[in-house]
């Protein structure tokens, strides 16, 4: 997913040129703003949808009579959905354009949330979920290229900025509404109340949403085919950068959509025994400290370029720290204190992800970057989905035992830091040349 957050990155200092108005740039102005809210509606309804399930994970166990490996094969569906369709979702945005494909993402994911409110059974209720991961998957690159087609370059990274900090307060709508929603009027009524808001940000996209302001039409876009794609896909991996950017991705975003996404709540109350309201109210924090870190990152980054690995590994280094210090605590349950720090690191997890995107990205011309893009954020969703099944089968096999089942979190960030640290030296020496060649090219263009 992309995740959420991803508008916290920042452009790298070597694209120099999004911050300067290009001739034939979008004007921007009330009107932008109007047609890209819009937008924004629907990629803040489709993370409500998503994170739904987060506060509904004990519920759900019970209305379905599964274990939890059963459990997290509904979040592990779904993440498996969004992650295989990043990549044909941006060929699909250049090829239909952003109303087209929002419309069919809107359609999808309202459609599986109210599916997954009227299920009578665990197979029903899979289907749902799977059908909401596909039109999740279709929100936020479009309201990416939403942006980019209705601001001029220089806003680009506010704009995606304030677009994740929309999906942050639809994750935080999911905690803080749903949950007392499905508490007071039943699984049904809240879920099938919830898909209501799918209904209205369709009327609006349908009636208002346009792709692009009147004389800023994109050039049409011959088609390419199948080949085309195998090599743009093969051109992106072979680009250490790409590579460095999924593992940077990989190992920093999962213990986070993790404990959001499933996990969080059940381990809150079953293991440390906190009531639902207090381990919504952690929840919670996991969300605002990641709208809060993200902002500090993104202008971290966009000032000094040299301090994306550092922040990234810092991040790792410290989810690691704080998660093995709680589920190792030497008492039955951990303090509160340790849990609000275990809360407020993992709000790191989502922006220093995203700091993949700022290696892949200068790594890859324009005609690559949503292929690479793509390839990135493939990154964190691959490890989520396993490490969701991993805690799903550990906590079957130990009785419900998290200390143990958590510890597959350790085994994730093992690999992601092994690839890390093997792709950092190529990828700084790549950066050197291509800044070198630039220079060079600076240097001999005439007056």
């Amino acid at each position: 997913m992309s995740s959420p957050a991803s508008s916290s990155s920042s452009p790298s200092p070597s694209h120099s040129s999004s911050s300067v108005a290009l001739p034939g740039d979008p004007p921007g102005g009330r009107r932008a703003t109007a047609v890209w809210s819009i937008g924004v509606s629907v990629y803040f309804v489709a993370v409500i949808f998503r994170t739904s399930l987060g506060v509904a994970g004990l519920d759900a166990a019970d209305r379905f009579h599964v274990n939890a490996s059963a459990l997290s094969t509904f979040s592990i569906l779904q993440l498996l959905v969004y992650a295989g369709m990043q990549i044909p979702v941006g060929l699909l945005v250049d090829r239909l354009g952003t109303k087209r494909v929002l419309t069919i993402g809107v359609v999808l994911f309202t459609a599986g949330q109210l599916g997954f409110a009227f299920s009578p059974s665990y197979g029903t209720a899979l289907a749902s979920r799977a059908l909401l991961g596909c039109g999740d998957a279709l929100t936020f690159i479009s309201v990416l290229r939403l942006g980019t087609r209705w601001f001029p370059a220089r806003r680009g990274p506010l704009v995606a900025q304030l677009a994740g900090l929309a999906g942050m307060a639809g994750n935080l709508v999911s905690t803080l509404v749903l949950s007392r929603l499905l508490h007071g009027v039943g699984w049904t009524a809240a879920f099938a109340g919830s898909a209501l808001a799918g209904v209205v940000v369709l009327v609006l996209l349908l009636l208002f949403l346009k792709d692009h302001p009147e004389g800023h039409e994109p050039e049409p876009l011959p088609h390419q085919g199948a080949a085309y794609v195998r090599r743009q896909i093969a051109a992106s991996w072979r680009e250490p950068g790409t590579r460095l950017g999924l593992w940077v991705h990989f190992t920093t975003q999962f213990p986070a959509m993790v404990f959001l996404l499933l996990w969080g709540m059940p381990f809150l109350v079953q293991a440390e025994r906190l009531s639902r309201a207090t381990a919504g109210e952690l929840l919670t924090l996991v969300v605002l400290s990641n709208m809060a870190v993200g902002l500090v990152y993104g202008q971290i980054i966009a000032r000094h370029h040299a301090a994306r690995l550092p922040l990234a590994l810092g991040t790792v280094a410290a989810t690691a720290s704080v998660w093995a210090a709680t589920i190792a605590y030497p008492a039955e349950t951990a303090p509160m204190w340790l849990l609000i720090v275990l809360c407020a690191v993992l709000g790191a997890c989502g922006p220093a992800s995203m700091i993949g995107f700022d290696f892949a990205r200068p790594a890859n011309p324009a005609e690559r970057q949503g292929t690479a893009s793509g390839i990135t954020n493939m990154g964190g969703f691959v490890a989520s989905m396993t490490t969701l099944f991993a805690i799903g089968v550990l906590l079957d096999a130990t009785g419900d035992n998290y200390s143990v089942a958590f510890s597959a979190v350790f085994v994730l960030q093992a690999l992601g830091i092994s690839q890390i640290l093997r792709l950092r030296g190529r990828v700084a020496r790549r950066e050197r040349e291509r800044l070198v060649a630039s220079r060079v090219e600076t240097v001999h263009v005439p007056a």
